[in-house]
C-alpha cells in the first residue's frame, strides 16, 4: 500500500512541479513583454515567442506521467517516487531558469538590440537538463 502511495505521490510530483515552473517561466517572460510592448509594441512576435518557451517543461512532465502512468507501482513505489521527484525538480527549475532568460531577452529587444537569436539559444541550455531528465526517466523505466 505505501509503495503505491509513494508511486502515485512520485507522478503527481513529476508533472506538478513541472507545470509549476513552466507557470512561473511563461509568467516571468510574459510580465517582461508586458512591459516591453509599451517601449517596442512591433517587437510583439519575438516577445510572445520568447514567453511561451518556458511552456514545454510541463509538456515534458505530462509525456513522462503518460509513460509512467501503467507501470507496478506495488512493487516499485519508491522508484517511482525518487523518479518523478527527481524529473519534477529538474523541470521546475528549468522552466524558472528558462523564464529568467527569456525575460532579459525581451528586456534587451525592447531596448533596441538585437538579441532575438542569442536569447533563443540560451534559453536552449535550461531546456536540455529538462530534456535529459525526461530522456533519463524513460531509460530508468
Amino acid at each position: 500500500m505505501l509503495n503505491t502511495i509513494l508511486g502515485y505521490l512520485g507522478l503527481g510530483l513529476m508533472f506538478g512541479l513541472a507545470a509549476v515552473g513552466s507557470a512561473i517561466g511563461t509568467t516571468t517572460a510574459g510580465n517582461a513583454a508586458e512591459g516591453a510592448l509599451k517601449k517596442a509594441p512591433e517587437k510583439s512576435s519575438n516577445f510572445m515567442i520568447l514567453s511561451a518557451l518556458p511552456a514545454t517543461q510541463g509538456l515534458y512532465g505530462f509525456l513522462a506521467l503518460i509513460l509512467w502512468l501503467n507501470k507496478d507501482f506495488a512493487a516499485f513505489g519508491p522508484k517511482y517516487f525518487a523518479v518523478g521527484l527527481a524529473v519534477g525538480l529538474v523541470c521546475l527549475i528549468s522552466g524558472i531558469r528558462q523564464g529568467q532568460v527569456c525575460a532579459n531577452g525581451i528586456v534587451g529587444i525592447s531596448q533596441g538590440h538585437d538579441v532575438f537569436t542569442n536569447t533563443m539559444i540560451y534559453a536552449a541550455l535550461p531546456e536540455f537538463y529538462a530534456i535529459l531528465a525526461l530522456i533519463a526517466s524513460i531509460m530508468i523505466g
